[in-house]
């Protein structure tokens, strides 16, 4: 009986978790894409990339973390049978993402000016300032992008999602050989190419996701003006998110600019590591998503023994799925870092950073896996406080002391980062093993 249950789970979280990591895979396909093109151009076009990206998702992330708040908020709703409830929730979700995008523009803008002495190199600080300012543009169609996201996901629409990653991977492609190398009349634009064709593409991929949200039926009328109460709400759950996925990424990004200090070719190497594991990554977040959704439906049917058997299959099926990729690095290490550069000394400094990457697979995926779930239950403080302990407290001062004090350099940085993962993904897991045991109580309704 036990195991039919975990299995029928499994069928479940697999079939919402398919879609959903294919369309945030997609989403990091149009990133990775354009460090491969940029990596034909060379290790200073490749380099500069990696420091505005680097900068960018700093602050981007806490936009995420706080739109994420929408996952449990409209799940838990749907999972209670109330839609119309779910309908306003992503409303007020619309009107939190715009005013999110209004505070991280003026602050990403203000840093823009900050580039030339932050000890970047510089023949690198016009191409990677040009980056940031153009994907900043960007910030409101993605933001609102995974508002809506939520919306459908919940409601098991995932085919739009799918739909809109092809159509803005193929648009990103095109754009990115256009935009980049140049053709016709259409100068090339180096780096700033490679930013304007993600741009475009993230307006693509929001529009269409937008269009599938009006063949959901709502059986009441609702109303979609901004209300304080719930946009509060919305923000004081997402809040944490946004500060813990900024406390993870933030890490790494800290990482990037060190290994800058180092010379570009390590800066490159660590791009193209970086851009190889966070594409990884986002089947961890796609599997973590789904069991979001899982974990918030049962908790909205009050369900406790649906809600930690939704966590486990989506522990169990995360792990599994990271442990493969971990593998794929490990034995080939240096074809994966062909799929970005033909640069042979790029190359070659990226493998051992690859094989730590495949180290700290298992441990990224539990994390990832952990921190979903436990939003799914609404819990969105303890992942914040448990990335600050494992990443600051505990990985990042041994990144220093490794990389630097013991001359490791960015493969000792690596490991840090590694170590820091691993004590985040323990205490994720227990959490999550602590309170679906005892039962997770719904977030309770906004009034105003």
């Amino acid at each position: 009986m036990r195991a039919a249950v975990y299995k029928h789970e499994l069928r479940q979280l697999f079939r919402l978790a398919l879609p959903v990591t294919a369309a945030q895979a997609g989403m990091q396909l149009m990133g990775l894409v354009d460090v491969a093109v940029l990596g034909r151009l060379g290790a200073k076009e490749l380099a500069a990339a990696a420091i505005g990206n680097a900068i960018f998702f700093a602050f981007a992330i806490a936009g995420t973390g706080i739109v994420s708040a929408l996952d449990p908020l409209i799940s838990q709703a749907v999972g209670a049978g109330d839609r119309v409830r779910a309908r306003r929730v992503l409303w007020q979700g619309v009107w939190l993402s715009l005013i999110v995008t209004a505070v991280l523009t003026a602050i990403l803008v203000a840093v823009s000016f900050a580039v030339p002495y932050a000890g970047v190199k510089g023949e690198l600080v016009a191409p990677a300032t040009a980056f940031l300012l153009i994907r900043t543009a960007g910030l409101a169609p993605y933001l609102l992008f995974l508002t809506i996201r939520a919306y459908l996901q919940a409601h098991g629409v995932t085919r739009p999602m799918l739909t809109a990653m092809v159509v803005g991977n193929i648009f990103n492609f095109a754009l990115d050989i256009l935009f980049v190398f140049g053709a016709g009349p259409i100068p090339a634009m180096g780096v700033a190419g490679a930013a304007l064709s993600t741009l475009i593409c993230t307006v693509i991929e929001a529009w269409i996701a937008a269009v599938a949200v009006r063949r959901i039926a709502v059986d009441a009328p609702f109303d979609h003006r901004p209300n304080r109460a719930e946009i509060a709400q919305a923000a004081r759950v997402g809040l944490p998110i946004g500060l813990q996925l900024s406390a993870e990424i933030g890490v790494f990004a800290l990482v990037g600019v060190l290994a800058a200090r180092l010379g570009t070719l390590q800066v490159a190497a660590h791009q193209l590591t970086i851009g190889l594991a966070a594409f990884t990554y986002t089947i961890a977040l796609g599997v973590g998503a789904a069991g979001s959704v899982r974990v918030g439906l049962s908790v909205g049917a009050h369900d406790r023994i649906a809600t930690r058997v939704a966590g486990h299959v989506a522990f169990i099926f995360g792990a599994t799925v990271m442990a493969l990729n971990g593998l794929a690095f490990a034995l080939f290490p240096r074809a994966c870092a062909r799929l970005i550069t033909n640069q042979e000394d790029v190359i070659r400094t990226a493998i051992p950073l690859l094989l730590v990457a495949a180290v700290f697979q298992l441990s990224d995926g539990v994390q990832a896996v952990g921190a979903g779930v436990l939003r799914g239950g609404g819990d969105t403080k303890f992942p914040l406080y448990a990335n600050l302990f494992g990443h600051w407290g505990i990985g990042f001062p041994i990144a220093l002391w490794l990389g630097f004090h013991l001359g490791l350099g960015v493969v000792g940085l690596w490991w840090g980062l590694c170590v820091g993962l691993t004590v985040v993904a323990a205490l994720l897991f227990f959490r999550f093993q602590r309170l679906s045991k005892r039962g997770i109580q719904p977030i309770r309704h906004a009034t105003g």
